[in-house]
């Protein structure tokens, strides 16, 4: 049975509500201390181990939300913290650019892998365009969409695998540059790796109950305030469920993991892509692509928009630029600071 917020006053949705946000705070924290560690004893290296542990991890939260939201027939609160949560972690990567005073994030992460990331994220986010524009098939109530999400997200993470071992090309090494965690023989993390894998699944669990229960208190938010489904979803929910990747790439970054934070914010935003597949599959009265409305196919063109000028930033390699961050961080904040005035207005 759904956390049942409805009858409850806004005081207590709202502390309900500032709860589960520290706890997916706390355990996106020790999550990402946990990758680093896993990503060094596999040999899978930062970005792998990004996207894989932490990525998928961490959006536990916001994944769990649109899935029981979408099940409850709420497809406004599922599609809108699904979408605005890639837009606001991509703005999350921008922040952790002004953390890290070396100079420009981007620049000093810079790899094949994260290239190919990125890449991944953009191909994905054009399949749920193509399921809105193009005839509305269906496998009993499920578009083949989400189908074909789930199998570019497993190609592309091979795919990933595949060119970090062998690279056709790699990133021109400058002061700046840092290296890519390579597997080392001498362990020096004295946990054990059942100990590390029973922690790391502990509080992945512990976010994604902290989710559901956001889910339920942004949708009595919605019934207290008279707020928009969407506006609910692509800020309130999206922003909280995606706390953790904020802690995350803040403390990989100051802990000097750079590539760990790239990959877990990246990994996590085609992760995030797999909400709108798997809400398909939890709603019941059809296609939930068909359920997207003006404001979703904005945050859609929002988050390629910001995903491509990220990508243009890690090509490019700025080593410095207006307050110390790249051009393509001032531009991600500008995109996203404009995208609240028009979809909250």
């Amino acid at each position: 049975m759904p956390f049942d917020l409805g009858q409850q006053s806004l005081g207590i949705i709202v502390m309900t509500f500032a709860v589960c946000t520290l706890i997916i705070g706390f355990a996106g924290t020790r999550l990402a201390g946990i990758a680093v560690k896993l990503a060094e004893r596999t040999g899978m290296g930062q970005i792998i181990a990004g996207a894989l542990f932490v990525g998928m991890s961490t959006s536990l939260p916001g994944s769990v939300l649109s899935v029981t939201t979408a099940w409850q027939g709420h497809t406004d609160l599922a599609i809108g913290n699904a979408l605005g949560g890639i837009a606001a972690q991509t703005t999350f990567l921008a922040i952790a650019d002004l953390v890290y005073r070396k100079g420009n994030l981007e620049h000093a992460a810079a790899s094949a892998t994260g290239l190919a990331q990125t890449t991944l994220l953009l191909s994905m986010l054009s399949v749920p365009l193509l399921a809105y524009a193009g005839p509305e098939w269906m496998i009993f109530h499920i578009h083949p969409a989400s189908i074909l999400l789930f199998i570019i997200y497993a190609f592309g993470l091979n795919l990933l695998s595949e060119i970090r071992d062998e690279p056709m090309w790699h990133p021109k090494k400058t002061d700046l540059t840092e290296e890519d965690a390579k597997h080392d023989e001498a362990d020096t993390h004295p946990e054990s790796s059942v100990r590390l894998w029973g922690e790391f699944l502990a509080f992945a669990l512990l976010t994604a109950i902290a989710g559901h229960v956001i889910g339920q208190a942004g949708l009595a938010i919605v019934a207290v305030t008279g707020i928009s489904e969407t506006a609910v979803g692509t800020f309130l929910t999206a922003i909280s469920t995606s706390f953790p990747e904020f802690v995350s790439a803040i403390a990989a970054v100051r802990m000097g993991a750079v590539n760990l934070a790239v990959g877990d914010i990246i990994g996590g935003n085609a992760f995030d892509v797999l909400f709108l597949a798997a809400s398909d599959f939890a709603y019941r009265e059809g296609s939930i692509y068909a359920a997207f409305t003006d404001q979703h196919i904005f945050t859609i063109a929002l988050v390629i928009l910001m995903s491509g000028v990220l990508l243009l930033g890690m090509l490019n390699r700025e080593r410095r630029g207006i307050g110390n961050i790249g051009w393509e961080s001032f531009a991600m904040l500008a995109l996203y600071g404009g995208s609240i005035f028009y979809l909250a207005g």
